[in-house]
């Protein structure tokens, strides 16, 4: 679920990026984008202006709804029982378990040596 959310806020940030970048400043002349009196029988009379300005006001909601919605799984991650202090149990079974160091101490851990025979 949290991954879908994550791909989701990437695609609308993409999105949101390229629709900022379409948009024409205020002293621009209309049909920049798209191509001389063409956008506008596309986006209708009015031209593209309004048009990818509601759209773009449209994905900033949906962002900023993304946005609040991994935070908060976020923020629920760090509350996860797994997180933090171990039980004590755990700790006992972990100290309990012999390392190299513990089976070590009563060997003699010398390299062998290759006795010399008389021929």
């Amino acid at each position: 679920m949290q991954v879908a959310i994550l791909m989701t806020h990437v695609v609308i940030a993409i999105a949101l990026v390229v629709l900022i970048l379409l948009q024409q400043g205020k002293g621009a002349e209309a049909g920049a984008a798209f191509g001389g009196g063409a956008s506008q029988t596309v986006f209708g009379s009015r031209g593209s202006g309004s048009f990818l300005a509601k759209f773009t006001g449209l994905l900033a909601a949906a962002f900023f709804a993304t946005s609040l919605t991994l935070a908060y799984f976020a923020s629920q991650a760090g509350q996860s029982p797994e997180a933090g202090i171990p039980d004590a149990e755990l700790i006992d079974q972990q100290n309990a378990v012999p390392t190299l160091d513990d089976t070590g101490s009563n060997m003699d851990n010398a390299a062998p040596t290759l006795e010399k025979n008389g021929g």
